[in-house]
C-alpha cells in the first residue's frame, strides 16, 4: 500500500494545512477584537463629550 515515508509526508502536509488554518482563524479573531475595541473607544469618546449628564439629577416620583 503506502510506505511509512509517504504516510509521514501526507501527515506532515496535513499538519501544516491545519496550522495555517488555525493561524488564519486567530488573525481574523484578533482583527475583529481590534475593530470592536476601536468602535467602543470612538463611542466612549463621543459620549463622554456631549456635556449632558448620564443620569437624571432628581429621581422620578412614583
Amino acid at each position: 500500500m503506502y510506505s511509512a515515508y509517504e504516510i509521514s509526508q501526507y501527515r506532515s502536509a496535513e499538519l501544516r494545512r491545519q496550522a495555517e488554518h488555525e493561524r488564519l482563524v486567530r488573525e481574523t479573531l484578533r482583527g475583529r477584537r481590534a475593530a470592536r475595541r476601536e468602535a467602543a473607544e470612538r463611542t466612549a469618546e463621543s459620549d463622554s463629550h456631549t456635556g449632558r449628564p448620564r443620569r437624571h439629577r432628581f429621581l422620578r416620583t412614583a
